[in-house]
């Protein structure tokens, strides 16, 4: 197929391109490059690959894009509650209206696969299942707009939605201030995690399942259409201080220190249940264990850190322990010690 990925440089975007040129697909993707990237360029020798620079919300782009594609999946998004907080207006115009400009152009024959957010369940009382029939309680706006955004998808004839559990693992535009990513990062770097909301559970997915499932989607859509489709861990719904635990089973030297300082802007307590998407033939199978080892594998590529003037990665704290060895932070912090949310 030949498969239209708009935000294609990205984080989830960059590892997606990688797996749909491996099973054969040709691939288009469209990005602006707001952030700088250069993660696409060893795939520029593969004739299959083709790259745009451009606007996902300008339909004069996107129009001779879409008339040559068999399927789109969009990507190109303002991601997270503070980011979406920031510039509210280009959160609306990127999150939802470039959806529904691009489902415009779309004709009833041509796929569309919508990644979302399962932070559209907002706050649960993290014992009972969210299913795809939960009521969807977005909190935050960056929630909102995702929400409204497979609303407008899937109002559409040929469209599927994934709503993704919160994504771990390495990329080459690699995320910080994702859950597990900033774990594991904060162990190495600065050796302690400052917790708040420490119950509050939430549901994890390795990046290379995420992208395997949308390779997957495209071969399997036919039966799969109109509807949407939980995708996560099913033996990952844990709450942030049992993650810390676990991060802490290959750092031992992590101290993790509880402290009510600061509160979830999506305010994500829930458990999710992934079984429509097992039912349908797809299971996610790479393990939070298997992440964090990656993580740390990763991290000693860093170098310096983001933004020290001295060694941040401690070395001691970067060797694997095996995994049959191994046993969110409320406003946790970057390498330069400001806040983030997560």
């Amino acid at each position: 197929m030949k498969v239209l990925v708009t935000g294609g440089a990205g984080y989830l975007g960059s590892i997606l391109v990688e797996h749909l040129l491996d099973a054969g697909h040709e691939v288009v993707v469209l990005d602006n490059l707001m952030y700088g990237e250069r993660t696409l360029l060893h795939f520029c020798a593969d004739p299959a690959f083709e790259f745009v620079q451009g606007d996902a919300r300008d339909a004069r782009v996107l129009g001779p894009l879409v008339a040559g594609a068999d399927a789109v999946v969009p990507l190109a998004a303002i991601v997270g509650a503070p980011a979406c907080e920031l510039r509210p207006d280009l959160a609306v115009s990127t999150n939802r209206d470039a959806i529904r400009t691009l489902c415009d152009l779309m004709s009833r024959d041509q796929l569309l696969i919508q990644p979302t957010t399962n932070s559209g369940y907002g706050t649960k009382s993290g014992e009972v299942y969210c299913t795809e029939e939960t009521p969807l309680e977005p909190i935050s706006l960056y929630g909102q707009t995702k929400v409204e955004a497979e609303e407008i998808a899937l109002s559409r004839e040929n469209s599927i939605s994934l709503r993704l559990a919160t994504v771990f693992g390495m990329s080459p535009r690699m995320r910080l201030d994702l859950l597990v990513n900033h774990f594991v990062y904060a162990a190495v770097t600065d050796g302690v995690l400052v917790l708040f909301e420490k119950d509050f559970k939430r549901n994890y997915v390795h990046i290379r399942d995420v992208a395997d499932a949308v390779c997957w989607c495209l071969g399997e859509a036919e039966r799969m259409i109109g509807r949407p489709y939980n995708l996560g861990l099913d033996d990952a719904n844990l709450s942030k201080g049992e993650l810390a635990e676990k991060v802490k089973g290959f750092v031992p030297e992590l101290y993790i220190h509880e402290a009510e300082i600061g509160k979830d802007p999506d305010q994500r307590n829930y458990i999710v249940s992934n079984a429509r998407l097992r039912e349908a033939g797809f299971e996610a199978s790479r393990s939070l264990d298997q992440g964090i080892v990656e993580l740390l594998k990763g991290y000693r590529m860093l170098g310096l850190g983001l933004g020290r003037n001295a060694p941040g990665v401690r070395p001691d704290r970067l060797i694997p322990r095996p995994l049959s060895e191994s046993k969110e932070a409320g406003r946790p912090r970057t390498a330069q010690g400001s806040p983030v949310e997560v």
